[in-house]
């Protein structure tokens, strides 16, 4: 008895701690529940279905089968309202913002064989740019990107932000946020790694306000890269575009 308490006083409880395989059986259960709660809600539309692989990352990414059911619901509103389906590069929109060149969704993919988008962000500049017009046009290149997704292989992406010539006019805090957000609520576990490359010093004291603002799941998946040689562990530097483009 005095050992169980000083277990729970000092936080060494002797409960065993749940194993890997309790945890993945637990997992299973979940997923079923949120299948069937899935299939049922939307057996009048087929169109609001998900995949195994679509509910499987909700579930991970949200936690218990209510909120995943509960995010998977207002995924399908959000993808109706927002029109998604319709976006295409005849908007002019998405014209305008493709024309800047920051964005590309490369040919090659990266070592484990996720699709890369890359981002050159010397190009961006905070206030010259439209929030809604670049929202439009992110969702626009997110799609593209799990478009290009081969789950047979792995089911999320690899984005890179080349930080070459990087100055404070390129820093846009509330488009970040956006784009937090968006791959939180809308595109949960999609992203695989999210590679920094070309990080100036003066960067460490924006990477100090941004780091708060992500979980600790996604933050691990931000690396910081340092010199071609890492950069050699991820993906190969031949397929990335001219740092000059």
């Amino acid at each position: 008895m005095f050992n169980s308490m000083f277990g729970r006083l000092t936080g060494n409880s002797s409960a065993p701690k749940e194993t890997e395989e309790e945890k993945s059986k637990v997992f299973e259960e979940n997923f079923i529940e949120l299948k069937s709660r899935c299939n049922v809600l939307f057996s009048a539309d087929p169109s609001q279905t998900h995949t195994e692989s679509s509910m499987r990352r909700f579930l991970r990414a949200f936690g218990t089968i209510d909120n995943a059911f509960n995010h998977i619901v207002k995924y399908n509103k959000w993808r109706r309202e927002y029109g998604v389906d319709r976006l295409s590069s005849e908007d002019p929109d998405i014209l305008e913002e493709m024309a800047v060149g920051k964005v590309h969704l490369l040919r090659t993919r990266d070592l484990k064989g996720r699709p890369i988008i890359h981002i050159a962000a010397r190009k961006h500049i905070a206030n010259e740019r439209d929030l809604d017009k670049l929202t439009k046009y992110t969702i626009y290149m997110l799609e593209l990107t799990c478009q290009r997704i081969d789950e047979s292989v792995i089911d999320n992406m690899c984005i890179v932000f080349d930080l070459k010539n990087f100055c404070m006019a390129n820093m846009d805090y509330q488009f970040v946020k956006k784009l937090i957000w968006l791959l939180g609520r809308y595109y949960p576990e999609r992203l695989g790694i999210c590679l920094i490359v070309n990080a100036p010093v003066m960067f460490s004291g924006c990477w100090t306000i941004i780091r708060p603002w992500l979980n600790e799941v996604t933050a691990s998946k931000v690396t910081f890269v340092n010199g071609e040689e890492q950069l050699c562990e991820y993906l190969n530097p031949d397929g990335l575009p001219p740092s000059d483009v």
